[in-house]
């Protein structure tokens, strides 16, 4: 279960989040670099319960060590499968979140919930001398609060290649929170190597803190930050579900575009789905379109009793919202 996209679109940039996903990658660039001595600096800035606990092995780090691995742990990444599963996940929910609370308010609201989430590990096996490393836990908390804010959207997923389905979020990130438990359940303490606690923690800060940080005031420059980075293109990716009146061959649907997207033009991929399965398909929307102009994809309709296919007309609809 592979998720590609949600279908909620944010109306700024997500420069925090874009941020994050940066130095993560930076970060296990400079992992790679280490050579031999990438063991030593995952144990030195990852997150080990036993450097608080034992006294002998807190001994070996200085002060600033060890305040600093409860927050550099979450941008270390054990290979490269384990960096790119968490960048994606973080890409797809984190910018929505973002759009939501604002740049500054997300930025705390990621570092804290890494917190949380090392320690409800560190709880969990406080003498484990095994570092957790990932920005997992942090990224439980933004999907935590995606749980709540956005209970309903729809999560275009991979199932088995090439059937694509539309999960509602509760059931993909509900499913995917259960899943956390019954890894606990099923494992002994870093048995798996995965922390699941840490993911767990993470979630359970995102949806019950959620609020507490929307009610925060926003500080003046991160609302002069959001006004900057505000979009001006709808998703590249939408999903279209056509209708058909009284039977008829021909499917109709709506394509949703920025007043800047009708001036310019623009290319969009529309996911169009089929019974249990989706097909995308390319649109092209010439410059200067105008509102309501029908866009003909020839043969995408439905089939005839002789075989041959109806069209698939999308509406042009201009979102106002956006410059």
């Amino acid at each position: 279960m592979f998720p590609i996209r949600d279908n909620i679109p944010s109306k700024n940039y997500p420069v925090v989040n874009y941020s994050l996903i940066a130095v993560d990658i930076a970060v296990f660039l400079i992992q790679l670099m280490l050579g031999s001595n990438e063991n030593a600096f995952v144990y030195t800035y990852g997150f080990v319960p036993a450097r608080y606990t034992i006294r002998e092995i807190g001994l070996a780090f200085s002060m600033d060590q060890q305040f600093f691995s409860l927050v550099s742990f979450m941008f270390l990444h054990g290979g490269f499968f384990h960096l790119i599963s968490n960048m994606w996940i973080l890409y797809i929910f984190g910018d929505n979140v973002e759009d939501h609370m604002g740049p500054a308010k997300y930025l705390v609201f990621y570092i804290l919930s890494g917190f949380v989430s090392c320690l409800a590990h560190f709880i969990s096996g406080p003498n484990s001398n095994i570092p957790i490393i990932g920005a997992s836990g942090a990224i439980a908390g933004v999907m935590g609060a995606y749980f709540i804010l956005y209970p309903k959207a729809k999560i275009l997923t991979l199932f088995f290649f090439p059937f694509i389905w539309e999960i509602p979020a509760y059931v993909f990130l509900g499913f995917w929170f259960i899943l956390q438990i019954f890894s606990v359940m099923g494992s002994g303490i870093n048995a798996s190597g995965i922390a699941w606690w840490a993911h767990i923690g993470g979630f359970v800060f995102g949806v019950f803190m959620l609020k507490f940080f929307c009610r925060l005031p926003s500080p003046g420059s991160s609302n002069i930050l959001s006004n900057a980075t505000q979009r001006k293109k709808t998703f590249g990716l939408q999903t279209i579900r056509p209708m058909s009146p009284m039977d008829q061959p021909d499917l109709y649907g709506t394509i949703v575009i920025t007043g800047y997207e009708a001036l310019t033009g623009t290319t969009k991929m529309v996911n169009v789905p089929w019974g249990f399965q989706s097909r995308i398909y390319k649109v092209d929307v010439p410059a200067g379109v105008a509102p309501g102009k029908m866009i003909r994809l020839k043969g995408l309709g439905r089939i005839q009793a002789g075989g041959e296919r109806g069209d698939l007309y999308l509406k042009v609809a201009i979102d106002n919202s956006r410059t």
